[in-house]
């Protein structure tokens, strides 16, 4: 029997789209890449997943996971392989409010594990603008970041356990419910960021929080990024910690989300330069009380911060939010950075890291040495700034791949000068394969193909994608 037949046979003949089906999973968020899989399969369970595995491998066919397809880096590209989609194996299996854990299968979509934790007075913190299509498994292979990381950290700190299929069929159950075990090996860390090329995460225990009592939300202007650090700082020590996002957005990117709609809103009349949006959260009851003011506490106390440096001049404006709907128009200026990534092509899509205090420094040599490489590019920036994770964005003036590439690797020739990271929170996939042969490691490399070559021997999971090929 061919392959497809066999497939057909595990899973049913609904669930292994060919022809047009598969339409849907032949590109990429951004359009970046076009592709065709052999086929696309949709299991509901591990043991289908690890039948599908074992039948690739029979047949010496590639394998590539899709999740909810969100990713920015090319790591779902399946020409001829067979693209598993998690989308059905989609189940909350249990919410336990004790332990504050949640079970989940890969497929889960992270806005429905938002709803479902909120119902029962928790939270899990996970968040960023994709989250109504991103799944469980996909941010878990990217070891995804978002806008809370300041406070909660990235995917892997929020995960106890994880299941995986490897690339022989075996089923790995590392679906641990503990907080601290220290036999061996941490191969739940491993598989977590290794964008589907180490085996196919199915399964996961992640962590619960309790629901933030009161919010204080706040677009502020400052009068630079090194202020804007101050300010956090002061933030921080005024608040015990309060802060669970800091995001920087200047005057362009505000320009940019104005011109992606009719209905945006500027957040001041004015086009300060350096703009930072702000939240506080709090889970104790105290802070979330009204003060005789009528104001919540916590925004009281964000105020009187606020006051005190635009007395001192080091804040040029404030508003906050006084209302919900404020604060969500505030956090949808934020999560629409995608969307306005997308207002101009061709586009070079920049993900790093910079150690904090020098977040500035990478924007200021970029300011000088853009221009010198392409005088006619425009830039779009966007940054968690609480964690030193710059969007850098560039719009270059013309769509050739040695001119792209050339910007690239004088991006990170600056980054790397500041010791911090060409890739923070996309992943590798394939578009970040020149920067691992330029920048990784070499050591770190080798060991790295040497994991893969001894988990995945034949090659067959998600390959091309993180390790650029060996010399």
């Amino acid at each position: 029997m061919s392959l497809i037949e066999e497939l057909k046979k595990v899973l049913g003949d609904q669930n292994v789209l060919i022809g047009t089906d598969k339409e849907r999973y032949s590109s990429d968020w951004l359009g970046q890449y076009q592709f065709e899989p052999l086929c696309v399969v949709r299991p509901t369970s591990t043991e289908e997943v690890s039948d599908i595995v074992r039948l690739a491998r029979s047949f010496h066919v590639n394998i590539v996971p899709v999740g909810g397809n969100t990713g920015l880096n090319g790591g779902t590209h399946s020409d001829n392989a067979i693209s598993i989609s998690m989308e059905r194996m989609n189940k909350i299996r249990e919410i336990r409010l004790n332990s504050k854990i949640a079970i989940v299968e890969a497929g889960v979509i992270l806005a429905n594990l938002h709803q479902i934790v909120n119902e029962n007075d928790l939270m899990f913190p996970l968040t960023f603008g994709a989250r109504g299509s991103a799944t469980i498994g996909g941010v878990l292979s990217t070891n995804a970041g978002g806008s809370n990381v300041l406070k909660y950290g990235n995917t892997r700190d929020l995960v106890l356990g994880v299941e995986i299929v490897l690339p022989s069929g075996e089923i790995m159950n590392l679906m641990s419910e503990l907080h601290k075990d220290n036999s061996g090996y941490c191969l739940r860390d491993l598989v977590i960021g290794a964008e589907g090329t180490l085996g196919i995460i199915t399964k996961a225990v992640v962590k619960l929080f309790p629901k933030p009592k009161a919010y204080a939300t706040a677009m502020v202007a400052v009068k630079s990024l090194d202020s804007a650090l101050a300010l956090l700082n002061e933030l921080q020590d005024g608040t015990g910690g309060a802060v669970a996002a800091y995001e920087y957005m200047p005057k362009r990117y505000i320009q940019g989300h104005m011109e992606l709609s009719s209905s945006s809103k500027k957040p001041f009349k004015k086009d300060y330069e350096h703009l930072v949006m702000v939240e506080l959260e709090t889970t104790v009851e105290l802070f979330s009380r009204y003060g005789d003011d009528g104001k919540v506490l916590l925004s009281s106390e964000l105020e009187r911060i606020l006051n005190k440096n635009l007395n001192e001049g080091f804040i040029l404006d404030a508003h906050i939010a006084q209302n919900e709907e404020q604060r969500l128009i505030m956090w949808e200026r934020r999560e629409a950075a995608a969307e306005i990534s997308l207002l101009k092509t061709p586009l070079i899509n920049n993900d790093i890291a910079v150690p904090l205090d020098k977040v500035s420094k990478f924007l200021t040599a970029m300011e000088k040495k853009l221009p010198e490489l392409d005088p006619g590019a425009d830039v779009l920036i966007v940054s968690h700034l609480g964690d030193g994770n710059v969007h850098y964005t560039v719009w270059p003036s013309k769509d050739d791949e040695k001119h792209k590439d050339k910007i690239m690797e004088e991006i990170e020739n600056v980054v790397l000068n500041l010791g911090g990271s060409f890739s923070a929170e996309h992943g590798i996939g394939l578009s970040k394969l020149s920067s691992m042969e330029r920048r990784k490691d070499r050591v770190s490399l080798n060991v790295m193909r040497q994991i893969k070559n001894a988990i995945d021997p034949e090659g067959i999971m998600n390959p091309g994608k993180v390790l650029p090929k060996a010399n």
